[in-house]
């Protein structure tokens, strides 16, 4: 039974249920479709796929991992250091304070959960999501390739389901596009997890026309 423990926590902690408001956010995929650039299952799933080969893999993941050793030796240090690096890397206003909303959320939700240590780390994981993400990890023994694959998933539904609505595309449609991405983790991973620190880095030119183009667009549904 405790074998399956560690599985059960990761699953709570990338569950959209999880109250950090992502489905309220579409990292500027909104003005995507309202500039036109994504219109059909193919261009959402050629969208979602060119983030996932960069931005979360170059810099999500490897950070991720590197958050959750510094978590894991409780070097708070360390992991305000790899927050720094994550919130310079978020190319827009809008995603840097989706970062932190959510950080905050997240990082009150670990201490209802009682995380021993949680609420003395609050100042650091209150910053940004991924930390309160890497911080439970540890807390739970999760091994890094475990948390990086449930967060990479939890991303590219969020951001598959968020083009559902607004392109908008039938759920059978964008179970499709979300089976095809699936394939596209694995690899994914190996390339993130063995990045080395120098190269941790991405520029997403699209991602950040979009974003910074969404925080005067007229109507919105999301947040970003």
């Amino acid at each position: 039974m405790n074998a399956d423990l560690p599985l059960l926590r990761l699953l709570q902690l990338v569950s959209p249920t999880l109250p950090v408001g992502g489905f309220t956010y579409s990292q500027g995929l909104e003005w995507a479709v309202e500039a036109g650039w994504v219109r059909t299952a193919a261009d959402l799933e050629a969208w979602v796929a060119d983030q996932l080969g960069q931005g979360l893999t170059r810099v999500d993941v490897p950070l991720l991992a590197r958050l959750q050793a510094a978590a894991g030796a409780r070097d708070t240090q360390a992991c305000a250091g790899w927050v720094d690096q994550l919130l310079a890397a978020r190319e827009t206003a809008e995603l840097r304070l989706e970062e932190a909303n959510r950080g905050r959320a997240l990082a009150d939700l670990l201490i209802a959960w009682d995380l021993a240590g949680a609420r003395d780390w609050r100042p650091v994981l209150a910053r940004a999501q991924l930390a309160g993400l890497a911080f439970a990890a540890a807390a739970w023994g999760l091994a890094p390739r475990q948390a990086a694959a449930g967060y990479a998933w939890s991303w590219t539904e969020n951001l598959v389901l968020a083009g559902v609505k607004c392109v908008p595309l039938g759920q059978t449609q964008g179970q499709q596009v979300l089976a095809r991405l699936a394939a596209l983790i694995p690899p994914a991973l190996e390339t993130a997890l063995a990045l080395p620190d120098e190269e941790i880095g991405a520029c997403c030119a699209a991602l950040a026309i979009a974003g910074s183009a969404h925080e005067t667009q007229y109507t919105r549904l999301f947040r970003s």
